[in-house]
């Protein structure tokens, strides 16, 4: 069966890592972006470039219509998916509770919980043996904050991948007996942009001495625990929890 993977947010950091690391492992990739058409392109020219096959699809996780057109093209240009990174989202600027607005929560929660749901109803529609599908695998992208909170910097954001936690447990029982593997990744301080899109650039090197090995990890580290979970390696592993945290 060809392997057809959804990468969302695709276009950088640990989506893109990803996403080169799958095309390896012999997967058909879709490359989801929201703007960044340019830096999702070059990601799939290196995929191109080493042989595989791939495809860049612009969309809002947050935006339904978006993310139907996303998957209708994908299933008519790669054929049907077989698995689903839910790597898109967002973090803030550094913030207290009584600091953060109604707009930021409501941002942070659509793109960050409800892209994931949305992507994740559109591939079990095609990866179900319910609805006719030859099964696959999910990889939601949590994080260390779900479990530490973030206190004082990203607590909005902490709970929003608080839920992720409990959407792969709940999922993965669902769709368990119909072929589908839910489970999740959660990275600790890892050296991407998403520090600087949320005001700390210098944030893994600020932190490094809190992670008792003394370091940030880096994308590939991520995205070496994902492709297993994606991978037959890992046939017999749902509804698990993967801390890729340096021991944090």
């Amino acid at each position: 069966m060809n392997q057809v993977l959804l990468v969302t947010g695709g276009s950088r950091g640990i989506g893109a890592a990803t996403a080169l690391l799958a095309a390896d492992a012999g997967h058909a990739v879709a490359v989801n972006y929201t703007s960044n058409e340019a830096a999702a392109e070059s990601v799939v020219a290196a995929i191109r470039k080493q042989g595989g096959k791939a495809l860049a699809v612009q969309a809002d996780v947050a935006d339904e219509s978006q993310v139907l057109a996303m998957f209708s093209r994908i299933d008519a240009q790669l054929g049907r998916l077989t698995g689903l990174v839910n790597n898109a989202g967002v973090v803030d600027v550094s913030a207290r509770l009584d600091e953060m607005s109604m707009q930021r929560w409501k941002r942070m929660f659509d793109i960050n919980v409800i892209g994931s749901l949305l992507c994740a109803r559109e591939a079990v529609r095609r990866m179900s043996t319910r609805h006719g599908g030859g099964g696959g695998a999910i990889v939601n992208l949590s994080s260390a904050a779900a479990r530490l909170g973030s206190p004082g910097q990203y607590l909005d954001y902490a709970a929003a991948k608080g839920a992720i936690d409990a959407f792969t447990l709940g999922l993965a029982k669902e769709v368990a007996a119909e072929g589908i593997r839910v489970n999740a990744v959660r990275p600790g301080l890892i050296e991407t942009e998403i520090h600087a899109s949320g005001g700390l650039p210098d944030r893994v090197r600020d932190l490094a001495h809190l992670v008792p090995m003394q370091r940030g990890g880096t994308a590939e580290e991520v995205a070496q625990a994902i492709v297993w979970l994606l991978s037959p390696q890992a046939s017999y592993t749902t509804m698990s929890l993967v801390d890729v945290s340096g021991g944090r």
